[in-house]
């Protein structure tokens, strides 16, 4: 499978530091201020325009760039590079006004109105015309200017919107499905459409799968998704290459919020993009919100293929739009921004700069808050733009990870169609679990799609592979026949990619490489419990797991599928691979006897503690991060960057601080 190749920003030199700027939003008096402040926080990095298109655009086909030029002009002189964006993620209210057709139908037919964001159909031509446009307008005056580093296209495609059900939509979905298939037969061969007597005679008679009577063809829906994918990047692709054309040189991006965003298929979108950048808000409410941060940006550098990714978004405090917007804690701002860059990002960009006075933002956190300087998240954020220059070397260098993690867009929108065999049985819960586990263990993962190349690591986990094509069980056998170690767990290698249950049942194509077949699915009733052979529980699932060629590791005790094979292991050419049918609580027993097979070992670290390598320049870098309210001791050789503290053997981490070795 192909994989991101990177085209990183020729400026700034150091990390990438600033965020959203809205001067839009505040009188011209206050933008010298702002260059002013940026300036002694350390701002280098700046994305610009990003919901401006009315103040571009006033009218249709009127432009007026003078505010925009003049704000350029300012940031330049200061020394602040921009990441200028296309502002298509705003449709002005003259547009929607004067083609009502572009605002998104709902599944249940209703209309969306105005007086939001990102209200538009991606299959509109009024909408695309519009779109081309201005990004034509904008290319064209700024693609050469000295301040502009970086072209950022639109603002999280799918994010609210992620599918349209209009007449417009049901059109550009047929015209999908006839370069998709070859013919109706073809179509009516795939979608199962003997089923319930749906054949199509007719590609006039095919319709974006509306709320109807009761469940749609699954594999209509499937599909469906695909198409939304698609329509959203032909999108972007379209406002990309003008910008290519315009602008050459540049590189071009568009934030994707990578371990949110259900229904864009960001392995197909990593290959479009120059440069991989990232949103991510914690979840403010949950106590270990940082193993999810962790998981997201081990997610984008994945995404990236391992190269330099941009955090494009994160906040400074407290979101707006969480049930409960809870503020960070002091030093939690510097915590969860060297995380990311622990784990990659080569950028520590917020929303935004200065906080909103009105809108539906108004109570999100900023770089520059309401009370100003006199803040503490002021001066936390002073402090942030001094280390990231004190930890510039870093910049290029990598991660690598023992570890792969498949995870699989297209099989998580497979699963969570309706009438699956259990509402618990979702995606997200099993690789939360898994990576949680593998986070506690220390060990650093990558995520890969399951037909990506997976010589490179030692471990291979596959949490929920539902949907299975036969080339990623092909992937899967010849990793493990060539000495990898692969563990799979319940329910994958259920269907094709056209949702049809594989011939002879689960797990499908990797039958011979597990040594099991699954005769039969066992959803467990909410809240039962099922005891399994080493003393452990499990919960949600279970499965009668039969015609083995593999060994038992683990049975049931108990429940509906008492005295059959809960974990097996089945050699296979060099390699090994396991088969879990059921969702141990918890996990990490299982998850540490499959990488023990492999020789790797928990690293003997306290709990709460994130440590995490990076390796380029001949020097390995040791990022370790104290989410506890204790100091802890960790081993380490070098120099600590942050301190400029020398480093032999054991070294102290204060309670919530951070700390940067190189050796």
């Amino acid at each position: 499978m192909e994989v991101a190749v990177s085209r990183w920003p020729q400026r700034p030199a150091g990390f990438a530091y600033g965020g959203d700027y809205n001067p839009e939003q505040w009188p011209q008096s206050v933008w010298a201020d702002d260059i002013a402040l940026m300036r002694e926080a350390g701002v280098n990095l700046v994305n610009l325009g990003i919901f401006s298109w009315v103040l571009m655009e006033p009218a249709p086909g009127e432009f007026d760039f003078g505010w925009l030029d003049r704000v350029l002009d300012l940031l330049h002189e200061g020394g602040i590079a921009v990441d200028l964006a296309t502002p298509t993620a705003a449709p002005p209210a003259w547009l929607s006004h004067r083609e009502p057709t572009i605002r998104p139908v709902t599944r249940d037919g209703v209309r969306l109105g105005g007086g939001a964001r990102a209200s538009f159909c991606p299959s509109s031509p009024a909408y695309r015309a519009a779109a081309a446009r201005i990004t034509e307008e904008l290319g064209a005056r700024y693609g050469n200017h000295p301040a502009v580093v970086l072209w950022h296209v639109h603002n999280e495609y799918g994010g609210h919107v992620p599918a349209c059900y209009c007449d417009n939509s049901a059109k550009a979905f047929r015209d999908w499905l006839r370069a998709r298939y070859d013919g109706l037969a073809a179509l009516n061969d795939a979608w199962g459409t003997t089923f319930w007597g749906q054949r199509y005679g007719d590609w006039a008679e095919i319709d974006v799968p509306r709320r109807s009577s009761t469940a749609v063809n699954p594999t209509q829906q499937l599909d469906f998704l695909r198409f939304c994918s698609d329509e959203l990047l032909a999108c972007f692709r379209a406002e990309r290459d003008i910008l290519h054309r315009l602008s050459p040189g540049v590189p071009v991006t568009t934030n994707f919020m990578a371990s949110t965003c259900k229904y864009v298929d960001y392995w197909a979108w990593a290959r479009e993009v120059d440069v991989v950048s990232n949103d991510h808000y914690l979840r403010s409410a949950e106590p270990e919100n940082y193993i999810d941060l962790a998981l997201a940006a081990d997610l984008t550098r994945s995404l990236a293929g391992g190269a330099a990714w941009l955090l494009m978004e994160h906040s400074t405090s407290a979101v707006n739009w969480q049930p409960r917007n809870i503020a960070k804690r002091p030093g939690e701002l510097r915590r969860n921004s060297l995380a990311h860059v622990a784990r990659g990002s080569d950028s520590v960009l917020f929303f935004q700069w200065r906080a909103s006075r009105q809108g539906a933002e108004k109570f999100h956190s900023a770089m520059l808050p309401h009370g100003g300087t006199a803040t503490r998240i002021w001066h936390e954020v002073v402090d942030l733009g001094a280390d990231l220059q004190r930890l510039a070397e870093l910049r290029g260098s990598t991660v690598l990870a023992p570890v792969a993690l498949m995870w699989d867009w297209q099989s998580w929108w497979a699963l969570e169609l309706e009438w699956r065999p259990s509402v618990e049985l979702d995606f997200r819960s099993a690789l939360d679990t898994w990576y949680g586990s593998l986070w506690r263990d220390h060990v650093t993962v990558d995520f890969v799609h399951p037909e990506a190349d997976l010589s490179r690591y030692r471990v291979v986990l596959a949490p929920s592979l539902y949907l299975l094509t036969d080339a990623a069980a092909r992937n899967v056998a010849q990793h493990t026949r060539e000495g990898g170690t692969v563990l799979v767990g319940p329910f994958s290698g259920v269907v094709d990619a056209t949702d049809a249950v594989h011939r002879g049942g689960p797990p499908g194509p990797l039958r011979d490489v597990l040594g099991i077949s699954v005769e039969e699915a066992l959803p467990l009733r909410a809240g039962e419990q099922v005891h399994l052979s080493d003393s452990t529980t499990a919960n949600c699932w279970a499965e009668v797991v039969t015609n083995l060629t593999a060994e038992v590791v683990l049975s049931y005790l108990d429940g509906p599928a008492a005295g059959c094979p809960a974990l097996t292991r089945h050699r296979y050419g060099a390699g090994s691979a396991w088969y879990l049918s059921t969702r141990p609580d918890p996990v990490s027993a299982v998850l540490r006897l499959v990488y023990g097979e492999a020789g790797l070992v928990p690293a003997d670290l306290p709990d709460g503690v994130e440590v995490i390598h990076r390796t380029g320049g001949g020097h390995e870098y040791l990022v370790a991060i104290n989410h506890t309210d204790k100091p802890v001791e960790i081993a380490a050789n070098g120099e600590e960057l942050l301190t400029g503290v020398a480093c032999h053997g054991l070294f102290s981490i204060p309670a919530g601080e951070v700390r940067v070795v190189r050796s």
